[in-house]
């Protein structure tokens, strides 16, 4: 294996391919590398069972990485996102932000995740540019003012002008920049599982907010000829755990009791994952020769489908500055630390507030969330204002 490359990417999940995407189809010569081997099938152990909905910038990243032509084919359109506010007995208010009102394009486009992958890493064997290793970790980084050196676990050291670090929530490269983090516990977990439904979502994604957290359907293609959706349930600790625990059919009734009936029954497709809820953002974004990017920069609970979104702008300004800077120097990683770090602070100071108030059994802040969202949607400039910072149009 060659052993000097421009950029070295530590990290294999969605955010981490798309960089070695994004900057190997720029003709910047990359290395990728991460220690488990991507899950690419729906039902094997381990596959991430999780979907992301892809904004409309996001799309843009996705295109430019040469991949969003293999996702389109597979992706399932969200035109509406509707907010239900409900308690126990059902429903309290509903209200739909349709993306007709700003947009003559959906919201995004839903995916899961395993297939996400799949389609990166065809990408990646197709560029000349890009060498993907998984099974390979990379262990120690000593950055120079000209590049930096790189240990891999293989025993391979590895030279490179910009490292990206898109090496998760306990980064390592992060540690060993000696960047800190802030992070907050919820004391909540998230439930994530695919559904088959007895309605049809007619590409509305549908967030119900009640006290524990909020309950997230998002659509996906017909599954087995049936309406199917992915979801992420948020709840305090000890209940994600119980339910977790509920064998199939008390676990279809409970869901479908806590989705207010909103597609009829639920019907699990998948088998359940579960993983806790934290927001976290770094310091710093940026350290000699090193980017931190997507959870290794920041960490937000699943609202608004803002988290890998969050990460494909990272992706998306580090490009647009090494057009414009030495690549990995300071001027450039400077500017990235600038300009992301406090656009990402307000999404997470902001996404905390939501899912406290969502999480909350308080009377008087469940009555907040209600009145919240029906002046959200009611006054037509407050809303259309809303939705395109949602998409990342306005910061």
């Amino acid at each position: 294996m060659k052993t000097d490359f421009d950029i070295v990417v530590s990290g294999g999940g969605v955010a981490g391919l798309t960089a070695a995407a994004l900057f190997g189809s720029a003709g910047f010569r990359v290395l990728c590398v991460d220690p488990a081997p991507p899950i690419t099938e729906r039902d094997a152990d381990g596959a991430d069972l999780r979907s992301t909905a892809f904004l409309q910038p996001s799309v843009q990243v996705l295109e430019r990485a040469g991949v969003w032509h293999g996702l389109n084919a597979h992706a399932t359109p969200l035109q509406t996102m509707r907010i239900i506010d409900a308690d126990e007995t059902g429903p309290r208010k509903t209200r739909d932000f349709d993306a007709s009102d700003i947009s003559e394009l959906p919201f995004g486009w839903n995916l899961p995740n395993w297939l996400i992958r799949r389609e990166l890493v065809a990408r990646l064997e197709a560029l000349d540019t890009v060498t993907f290793r998984p099974g390979v970790k990379s262990e120690t980084m000593l950055a120079r003012s000209a590049l930096a050196k790189l240990r891999l676990s293989s025993g391979e050291s590895v030279t490179a002008k910009l490292v990206i670090a898109a090496d998760g929530r306990g980064s390592g490269l992060r540690d060993g920049a000696n960047i800190s983090v802030k992070t907050q516990r919820y004391g909540q977990k998230a439930l994530a599982f695919a559904v088959t439904h007895d309605l049809p979502h007619n590409n509305i994604s549908t967030e119900i907010h009640r006290t524990g957290g909020p309950f997230t359907l998002v659509p996906l293609p017909d599954y087995e000829g049936k309406p199917s959706s992915a979801i992420v349930w948020m709840e305090d600790g000890a209940t994600a755990q119980a339910l977790y625990a509920l064998d199939e059919q008390d676990f279809n009734t409970a869901m479908t009791e806590r989705s207010a009936h909103v597609m009829g029954a639920l019907r699990l497709a998948s088998r359940r994952t579960i993983w806790p809820i934290i927001s976290q953002i770094a310091e710093r974004f940026s350290a000699r020769r090193l980017a931190l990017v997507a959870e290794a920069a920041h960490v937000v609970p699943p609202i608004g489908a803002q988290g890998l979104n969050m990460s494909l702008a990272d992706l998306q300004t580090l490009l647009d500055l090494a057009a414009m800077h030495d690549l990995g120097g300071s001027a450039m990683l400077d500017a990235y630390d600038r300009a992301r770090r406090t656009q990402v602070r307000l999404r997470v100071a902001g996404i905390d507030l939501l899912n406290r108030t969502s999480q909350s059994d308080m009377d008087w802040l469940r009555e907040m969330r209600s009145w919240g969202i029906g002046v959200l949607h009611d006054a037509t400039p407050i809303r259309k204002t809303v939705m395109q910072m949602g998409l990342g149009l306005k910061s």
